[in-house]
């Protein structure tokens, strides 16, 4: 059992621990400060002052609210997948491209070998644990979605990119778990796309997990569950962490036939509307978790990042995830 591994990581968790998946929404002063800084009205130190503010004021309020597994809440990251492209060698900085609605980003260009040059996510891991006694998760990006949501104009193959991704990303885990850091989550939702090239993904998953003293989460979001997620069984981590709150259907049918040997964040939160979610609701859906897995396996979680969320909106979906779990905690235990 997995929380036989926490215990030996020396992480005493209560049943279903609650976290956050990793982005939180910047206040309006950081939003400000970062379009003062691509005009070059403001130094980078400027910029980066209001950034560990902002950074202190989410690990504050998380422990505030109650959740056992916080996040640093990524307000130094524009986009998930440029951030690690920035700071590594072999990028190259594209043109503006969608994500998804009216957002974008710089769709990185991987233009020669790519190198890791020193630690990317460790300084600010330390400055969110300096503020809690409670564990903050290592946040990285996983290597197929960094080659997926790049152009790859190096590498002779999408193969070869991402096992060349997953090499220099490992040293950034081995960064962070030497800094302390007892739980990484590794960001894969591109991995859920193709289901031809999931052999090759699991393989850059081995590369980044095998040998190290670590409780891994792969966060998954918005995929297809009937064809992909069984296979997501096999990758080498610990936990899963899926946007159950919109796939609740798909997933029972799922377990029908597969059996779910992982622990699982089990997401309650839809992070991509303004409605608030009660606490009664959200408790009748960790409830219906509990009839489909056993309660030392669920972790309870948002779907997904809530940076798209005002900064009162994520605090009160939150505060009323951890309300609503306090409330079914006290039936069970």
């Amino acid at each position: 059992m997995s929380r036989e591994k926490l215990k030996k990581l020396g992480l005493d968790l209560p049943v279903l621990p609650t976290t956050t998946v990793g982005s939180l929404p910047k206040p309006d002063y950081i939003l400000e400060a970062r379009a003062k800084y691509s005009r070059g009205e403001i130094k980078y130190t400027e910029l980066k002052e209001l950034e560990l503010k902002a950074t202190e004021f989410w690990v504050k309020k998380q422990d505030e609210i109650g959740l056992d597994i916080l996040v640093d809440g990524e307000i130094y990251r524009g986009d998930m997948v440029a951030y690690f492209a920035e700071t590594m060698k072999g990028f190259q900085t594209g043109e503006l491209v969608r994500s998804y609605g009216n957002r974008y980003y710089r769709k990185p260009i991987i233009s020669s070998e790519i190198e890791w040059c020193g630690p990317i996510t460790v300084d600010w891991w330390r400055y969110a644990q300096s503020f809690t006694a409670k564990p903050v998760k290592g946040m990285i990006t996983g290597p197929y979605t960094v080659m997926d949501w790049a152009f790859n104009e190096y590498y002779p193959t999408r193969y070869d990119a991402t096992i060349a991704i997953a090499q220099e990303i490992r040293k950034e885990v081995e960064a962070l778990v030497a800094a302390g850091a007892r739980i990484i989550q590794v960001d894969e939702p591109a991995i859920s796309t193709r289901l031809d090239e999931l052999p090759f993904a699991r393989e850059a998953m081995d590369i980044i997990t095998e040998g190290i003293s670590a409780y891994f989460i792969c966060h998954i979001c918005y995929g297809n569950f009937a064809p992909v997620y069984k296979h997501m069984l096999s990758l080498a981590v610990d936990n899963l962490d899926l946007e159950t709150s919109h796939r609740l259907l798909a997933l029972e049918e799922f377990l029908k036939d597969n059996v779910f040997d992982k622990d699982i964040s089990y997401g309650v939160i839809d992070v991509h509307q303004h409605a608030i979610e009660s606490g009664d609701d959200i408790s009748s859906t960790i409830r219906h978790a509990l009839t489909l897995f056993n309660k030392d396996t669920i972790w309870i979680d948002p779907d997904c990042g809530l940076k798209t969320r005002t900064v009162d909106e994520a605090i009160t979906k939150l505060t009323n995830m951890q309300r609503a779990v306090e409330q079914v905690r006290r039936k069970i235990v």
